[in-house]
């Protein structure tokens, strides 16, 4: 269930992003950092996705607690286990109640929440989801919905970094030093070099794959090096580790398709 497509963020989602939000890109990239998990998808291509109890509790009038209060619960946390465990904890709940279900679980790039789907543009939660499950542009698109609805663009734009956090995070956003973490990203990111996007899309699809490249993060380290060396030997071709076109394109292939 939701497995999708999981196409990585492209250069054109991200210039996308930008002239919406009317910011530079280290803007951007400094809130992936800080503010996202690095990558909108699990190794197995369905979408990173948290199930908030708390949230199916109060759209569903807490009708379930008593069943199943580890799904519906007037008190947030016991999320357990992050990764496959959220969709197995989200398939129950869509058995009492889909839409609710849905609309009590944060996806994607973003964590956007479903509930929030026609805040940032979607017809609807179903809408939503199957963006979701698409491609990362269209989970940015939906973060980025969620920063222009909650008026959080401003503060980007003037690199208010405690305005931004104390609106995206809550009113808490101190205790995780998230102000600083972003100040701290668009400092050195502002420097350059920016992350690599083409870098970034084969660490996806090698994940998909099975290699482990340290992380989805588009910077190309010893990790991705050696993955993309045994990808290229499984596939008969040169393996020097170069992520030429070629290699990219068939890592897309194998990957998606």
């Amino acid at each position: 269930m939701f497995e999708g497509k999981g196409r990585p963020l492209s250069e054109s989602g991200l210039a996308q992003a930008a002239q919406t939000l009317g910011v530079e890109r280290p803007v951007l990239w400094a809130v992936m950092t800080v503010e996202t998990k690095g990558c909108g998808f699990l190794p197995d291509r369905r979408p990173l996705i948290l199930f908030e109890r708390h949230w199916f509790r109060k759209l569903t009038g807490g009708k379930f607690d008593a069943a199943v209060p580890d799904l519906s619960n007037p008190a947030a946390g016991g999320y357990g286990a992050a990764g496959a465990n959220q969709h197995q904890r989200l398939e129950r709940a869509i058995k009492l109640e889909r839409k609710a279900a849905l609309e009590s679980t944060s996806w994607g790039l973003g964590q956007v929440m479903g509930f929030n789907a026609k805040a940032v543009e979607f017809a609807d939660v179903e809408a939503m989801v199957k963006a979701m499950c698409d491609s990362e542009d269209d989970q940015f698109r939906g973060m980025v919905g969620f920063v222009q609805s909650n008026g959080l663009s401003k503060f980007l734009r003037s690199e208010d970094w405690s305005g931004f956090a104390k609106l995206y995070n809550g009113p808490e956003f101190q205790k995780n030093q998230y102000d600083t973490k972003l100040a701290r990203a668009h400092a050195r990111l502002k420097v350059g070099p920016l992350p690599d996007l083409r870098v970034r899309a084969a660490q996806m699809h090698l994940s998909f794959l099975g290699y482990d490249t340290g992380g989805v993060d588009g910077w190309f380290g010893e990790k991705s090096h050696r993955a993309v060396i045994k990808f290229q030997s499984s596939k008969g071709m040169a393996s020097n580790g170069a992520l030429d076109d070629a290699t990219l394109a068939a890592l897309e292939t194998a990957a998606v398709g």
